[in-house]
């Protein structure tokens, strides 16, 4: 008797590890608050952090929003579209996920230098005043996405975050090192 059941290795990711969430979540649904998201994100960051030390412990969060950035333009979005049309397209997608109000400030004729500012935004909107940036998933999961549709390296660096006493978070985006 051939085995219907495939062995899935959860370690390593893939899209189709995401799973059918509509047939699993039959009466939940799709959504959650964004305390259980918070929760999940702040307590690995918390270990994380005990663990290697907080620069490391954010580095592997911006490797992780990366891999996600990616993944996610690869599967959600049309990378063949012109900028304007994929700008609108990533908006829309973003505000439906209730992953925050993107807009960009700034772009440059070549796309090279990008200022964008996501409101509402999943990772701290909301958060006590630190003076300090948190979103450094959301670092890693823009540079993913803008890497994706450009074929360029992108840097991403938040300059301004809720936790830093702003009420967007504003990222500049580059094909430069960014200090």
């Amino acid at each position: 008797m051939e085995n219907v059941f495939k062995k899935k290795d959860h370690s390593t990711f893939s899209w189709e590890n995401l799973g059918d969430i509509k047939e699993g979540r039959e009466n939940l649904g799709e959504g959650m608050p964004v305390l259980v998201y918070r929760l999940m994100q702040f307590t690995m960051l918390d270990v994380l952090t005990k663990d290697l030390g907080r620069e490391k412990a954010n580095g592997y969060l911006r490797a992780a929003g990366k891999l996600a950035g990616t993944e996610f333009a690869r599967n959600s979005l049309d990378l063949t579209a012109d900028l304007n049309t994929f700008v609108a397209n990533l908006q829309k997608a973003l505000e439906d996920l209730k992953v925050g109000i993107l807009r960009i400030e700034s772009i440059d004729d070549d796309a090279q230098n990008i200022v964008l500012t996501v409101a509402e935004d999943l990772d701290c909107s909301g958060l006590p005043i630190t003076d300090e940036t948190v979103c450094d998933y959301d670092e890693g999961f823009i540079a993913g996405i803008l890497n994706e549709y450009t074929g360029k390296v992108y840097y991403v660096k938040e300059i301004d975050c809720w936790s830093s006493g702003d009420r967007v978070c504003r990222f500049k985006c580059t094909t430069e090192v960014q200090e």
